[in-house]
């Protein structure tokens, strides 16, 4: 992802519209164009990968055994709690709307990501950002996707 970052299209170009430009024509003759319509994208997207790395170098080496401890208990305490919180008044929300009972799932159901059931639809619920971390997740649920707001937690379901 940090390396989309760096070579976003003001950088090498809008690749789609770039290549609908491109004449047609070989690897080569693609290449050629490219480094021709856009000279120095290659060498200055490189270089700010470069200085990416070299921050992620430096970031490394402040990190140690306490760091990754205080992570790790954000993460399986205060984010989990807060997420499961979340996750159930949501579930509970979205039933109410729909006039029916909902369940959250067992640990069999969890492992398939199912995080719940309103009525005998199965739902997941994912924060707005999920979408962008790139994962590739098959389930056979319903989506409920939250975002936090300031006075609140807004969300959208699709059933």
């Amino acid at each position: 992802m940090w390396g989309q970052v760096r070579t976003r299209s003001r950088i090498v170009g809008q690749m789609t519209d770039l290549f609908s430009e491109f004449p047609g024509g070989t690897f080569q003759d693609w290449r050629t164009w490219h480094l021709q319509k856009h000279p120095g994208a290659i060498a200055d997207a490189a270089a700010r990968v470069y200085e990416m790395l070299e921050a992620l170098r430096q970031a490394i080496l402040v990190i140690d055994r306490n760091m990754v401890r205080n992570w790790v208990e954000n993460l399986v305490i205060v984010k989990t709690f807060t997420g499961l919180c979340f996750q159930e008044a949501i579930i509970a929300r979205v039933a109410e709307m729909k006039g029916c009972s909902y369940r959250l799932a067992n640990a069999e159901e969890e492992s398939k990501g199912i995080d719940g059931y309103v009525a005998d639809t199965p739902v997941s619920v994912k924060p707005s950002t999920y979408a962008s971390k790139g994962l590739s997740e098959t389930m056979d649920a319903k989506m409920i996707v939250y975002e936090k707001k300031k006075d609140g937690v807004s969300f959208t379901y699709y059933f």
